[in-house]
């Protein structure tokens, strides 16, 4: 491919999205270049403060208890309060709890607030995914959440070796330099970004429409079946971080054996993500998701045979095709499938299947491999992949391939307009 087209190409990844979706990006981004606490607390845990790998699974799990607390609460302010004031709470909110942590000794203080940033730092997400949805035109949004998703990617992998460098001097710097950068975030919340929330339509009576609930949202047949699904593609992909260590350990392999594997990972995502969504954007969703799902699951299975790096290495090129396809797919049907002045409940409960998978996948990866060996894990993944590929081929029959572009959320041309809301 010549350098001309390359350019074309890269100017079309990127053309045609409105200036707040910029800001947006750029606001995740600045985020996960500050991801030092995900990354870096059960070292911190266990090497700095000598507590047990126990407790710091104790204290992951309370981190992730906080984010299934946080998932509901936040998709109800979303809606209520609005996406703006939502994430400059949640940003805010994130920002004081981390650099607390840094400061916190004695074990139930650490557990107490290492809750309160799971809770502060989930709470986010809602915000910026209805928001995203709010600002970018359906017909753009596959190609929005792709790039946000690699913007995720992006800021993680360099934040990944710059905490590794930080935490070698100062894990106290790590803590104060997220929550730095957090306040950044919130900054560019407050000064770039109008409210994007829809104003409720109005009946023929003159009537609002009827503001949408928690149980509104928990009967929706369809979404909460892309929900369940959505469960258990996390668990799959949750053993990368949970199940795919352990098992390389306990086949030799050393800690940064297991770190250049799964960085194959991420630095897939950064060169792939664009290209593929230019590849799949106007594709059959229900058969995409289909297609992720049988490679996330197939993908982890073949790990069972992996005996070496390079092995490792392909199993982890299959399941990374299957997220790249996965990721930005998925986020647009549950926009699809998410009434406008409802898409903070709608987004709160996705984002609750994530934070439940994150909770229990460490549970079910351990019994797993203790009780039976990581041979039936792997071949736990193919199962489940292949339940989750029946399941989107059967909850998305007789969807329309493809969104209406006009619905009751605003045009990237109006959203300026609220500029001082």
């Amino acid at each position: 491919m010549s350098v001309a087209s390359l350019r074309r190409a890269a100017k079309e990844s990127v053309s045609g999205l409105p200036r707040a979706f910029w800001w947006l990006w750029a606001s995740t981004l600045v985020n996960r270049l500050g991801a030092f606490v995900a990354t870096f607390l059960a070292l911190y845990l266990t090497l700095e403060r000598g507590y047990s790998a126990s407790y710091a699974g104790l204290v992951a799990a309370l981190h992730g208890l906080g984010g299934v607390v946080s998932s509901l609460g936040a998709g109800v302010m979303t809606d209520r309060l609005g996406r703006r004031p939502t994430l400059l709470i949640a940003q805010s909110a994130t920002a004081v709890s981390v650099a607390v942590l840094g400061f916190m000794h004695h074990p139930v203080a650490i557990a107490a607030v290492a809750f309160f940033v799971g809770m502060a730092s989930n709470a986010s997400r809602p915000a910026v995914q209805a928001m995203m949805a709010d600002i970018v035109r359906p017909e753009d949004r596959v190609r929005a959440f792709s790039l946000n998703y690699w913007a995720i990617n992006l800021g993680f992998a360099i934040s990944s070796a710059g905490a590794g460098f930080i935490a070698k001097y100062s894990y106290l710097a790590g803590f104060l330099g997220e929550a730095a950068l957090t306040l950044v975030c919130a900054v560019l919340v407050f000064v770039k970004l109008p409210e994007s929330r829809p104003e409720r339509a109005s009946g023929a009576t003159g009537k609002d429409e009827p503001e949408i609930g928690l149980g509104t949202v928990l009967r929706d047949g369809r979404y909460m079946g892309v929900v369940g699904l959505s469960f258990l593609i996390s668990l799959i992909f949750m053993q990368s971080y949970v199940g795919l260590p352990v098992a390389m350990g306990a086949d030799g392999f050393s800690p940064s054996d297991y770190g250049l594997v799964v960085a194959v990972n991420g630095v897939l995502i950064v060169a792939l993500q664009i290209p593929v969504t230019r590849f799949i954007e106007h594709r059959d969703p229900q058969r995409l998701l289909v297609i992720s799902a049988l490679l996330a699951g197939y993908g982890f299975g073949l790990t069972a045979f992996a005996g070496s790096i390079g092995l490792y290495a392909v199993t982890v090129c299959v399941w990374t095709l299957a997220e790249i396809i996965n990721s930005p797919t998925q986020m647009s049907l549950v926009v699809r499938l998410s009434p406008a002045h409802g898409r903070g409940r709608y987004q709160g409960v996705y984002t609750m299947s994530w934070s439940v998978a994150a909770l229990l996948a460490p549970l079910m990866a351990g019994y797993v491999i203790d009780h039976f060996g990581a041979r039936w894990l792997w071949g736990g993944c193919a199962a489940i992949g292949t339940v989750a590929a029946l399941g989107y081929w059967l909850v998305m029959r007789g969807l329309p391939h493809a969104e209406p572009p006009a619905e009751a959320s605003p045009t990237p041309a109006e959203v300026p307009e609220k500029a001082g809301a």
